[in-house]
């Protein structure tokens, strides 16, 4: 059987810099090559960075992804590379009107391309358009009709774009029916817990639906609420994996497969599975590359464990949204609890502690042993600290107002806000939220207090597994022969807000354990208050954690983004009224 050698270039591309992200693909197509790639592909709308938003209905944006195509294709050619077909995502625009859709000629497209001799040899658009969780392709795409194959050192190759694979029939079946030798797709997959092993078991089915092996490219790095976390595999048809990129790192991953010959006489224009027609390019002329490099070694990485996951997407999060919005460093106010410490670790593994700076600000009802592990979490670390404390803008506050119960407790929280606002814009560090899943889905946090911030990274973590990170970070520095970052004392001491006298979270809040299991049901398991009730849960922790759920939704709503870790984060995944008096589930 012919030898293909495939390199696959899983890539961080950032959303708007068509020149930047074209020096990518130049980069690692000079490695591909140098390796003896005879195929090299690189993820979903690489030009563009992906998701592009409402971007893609800028007709200046479309045009500009365009022509940085067709210069990136005279561009490889003229550094030497242009012997080699590179497949590579960017936003394009349909030649003909969607009746069906009720688009235009010259709507948006969610497109890839083949570059080769200097030149596009071929276009195509991705034909299944997602519209859940936080897709919304529907409202910039339109879909593409083609199953565009690549006869290239005597071995066909389909090609298909991410959500091509993760419904049925469409290009899989496509694939088959013009007896395809590889399925190769392209990918802009965002992480969520497990989702390594989902994405598994889909290639493998997949490749068994194609009947043929199946390479699947991912993307890395984060985009606002999105992280990328690579996991490019390759699996024969049976299934078995051949190769596999590691989590959250970019990567060229490159193999030598053995295909079938290329035997189908199938025609352009063939009509296959779902209308489909088929597009044949021919590129059996091209001068092998192979022997030019010693063959590769098939390499499988390691998976990482559910909390080493976890935490290199918050952290590959975080740091992605510091560096792609042009900062250096980050502010954060440091409690002594355990949110900002895990916030503060998170941030100095995202960007170095020494562009991490953070601040004490004590009142009166701050505990001598909240101060202490504050300051004992910066020593660790070596991150930037201060104190300043706020008690006596907080005794002006309350001198000018008569402010008792809730309103005080919430002043203080405004006060700290506020100062963190004020360093941030004297000294042009961006603010870290330090609010969790747990606090943000029942409203127990101050609006224009400690959810002041440009970026809130463990948003989306319930204060559950909050610990579980915190001793898991630990853990993993004791293994590296590393000082631990957080306190024990931070980790081990009942939870506060420390507003008042002795105050505890759970005065406020059911245990935290008993509360994230009822709102995992009820946010992420879309499962209503009987049902939850039928699974054995009290009538009234259920009526009141929807309740509180429910009426917190205008809060949610002015938090920053954070990280999505889960099935249905805050945010882009979870949309549902302000106003809203259902009350059932």
């Amino acid at each position: 059987m012919p030898n293909l050698r495939l390199a696959l270039c899983q890539t961080d591309p950032w959303v708007g810099d068509i020149a930047r992200n074209s020096d990518e693909v130049v980069h690692w197509t000079k490695q591909a090559v140098e390796a003896g790639a005879q195929l090299v592909a690189f993820p979903e709308m690489a030009l563009t960075g992906y998701p592009v938003e409402d971007l893609a209905l800028r007709r200046s944006f479309v045009e500009a992804s365009r022509s940085g195509l067709v210069e990136l294709a005279e561009r490889l050619a003229g550094e030497g590379l242009g012997e080699v077909p590179v497949l590579v995502g960017y936003l394009g625009r349909s030649e003909q009107a969607s009746p069906r859709f009720g688009r235009p000629a010259g709507s948006p497209q969610n497109c890839a391309a083949v570059l080769f001799h200097g030149e596009v040899v071929t276009r195509f658009a991705k034909h299944h358009l997602p519209n859940y969780g936080v897709f919304d392709e529907f409202r910039w795409f339109v879909p593409g009709d083609q199953l565009p194959v690549l006869r290239l050192h005597g071995v066909d190759v389909a090609l298909a774009i991410c959500e091509d694979i993760w419904q049925d029939g469409g290009r899989v079946t496509a694939a088959r029916e013009a007896e395809a030798g590889l399925l190769l797709v392209i990918n802009g997959s965002p992480y969520e817990r497990n989702k390594d092993d989902v994405r598994l078991e889909l290639v493998r089915r997949r490749a068994a639906e194609a009947g043929c092996a199946l390479a699947y490219v991912n993307m890395v790095g984060g985009q606002d609420e999105l992280v990328f976390d690579g996991d490019s595999i390759v699996v024969g048809t049976d299934g078995d994996v051949l190769a596999r990129s590691p989590q959250f790192e970019e990567h060229l991953l490159v193999l030598d497969l053995d295909l079938p010959v290329a035997s189908s006489d199938h025609t352009d224009g063939l009509l296959l599975a779902d209308g489909l027609r088929l597009v044949r390019t021919e590129l059996a002329g091209t001068a092998g590359t192979a022997d030019a490099a010693p063959a590769p070694r098939a390499e499988v990485a390691p998976r990482l464990s559910d909390e080493a996951e976890i935490w290199a997407a918050l952290v590959a999060g975080t740091g992605a949204y510091v560096r792609k919005n042009g900062f250096r460093s980050v502010l954060i106010g440091l409690s002594g609890g355990i949110d900002s410490a895990l916030v503060a670790a998170l941030a100095v593994d995202a960007i170095g502690a020494e562009n991490v700076y953070c601040v004490s600000m004590p009142s009166r009802y701050s505990s001598q042993h909240s101060r202490d592990d504050a300051a004992e979490l910066a020593r660790r670390t070596g991150l930037n600290f201060r104190t300043v404390s706020i008690a006596p803008m907080f005794d002006a506050y309350l001198a000018a107002t008569d402010l008792t119960g809730l309103a005080e407790e919430n002043l203080q929280s405004r006060l700290r806000g506020t100062l963190l606002m004020a360093i941030s814009n004297q000294e042009g560090h961006i603010v870290l939220a330090p609010g969790n899943k747990s606090e943000l889905a029942v409203g127990y946090s101050t609006l224009y207090g400690d959810s002041v911030g440009a970026y809130g990274p463990i948003k989306d973590v319930y204060k559950s597994l909050i610990f579980r990170l915190a001793h898991w970070r630990n853990e993993e520095a004791e293994r590296r022969g590393e000082v631990p970052p957080i306190p024990e004392n931070t980790i081990s001491k009942p939870p506060s807000a420390e507003l008042r006298p002795d105050q505890k979270d759970t005065d406020s809040l059911p245990d935290y354990d008993l509360l994230d299991t009822v709102l995992g049901l009820y946010v992420e398991g879309d499962q209503g208050r009987d049902a939850i009730v039928a699974a054995g849960f009290d009538p009234a922790v259920v009526d009141r954690v929807v309740r509180l759920v429910d009426t917190a939704e205008y809060k949610r709503r002015q938090y920053p983004p954070g990280p999505k870790i889960s099935v249905k984060g805050f945010g882009r995944d979870r949309r549902l009224p302000i106003t809203n008096r259902w009350r059932r589930g």
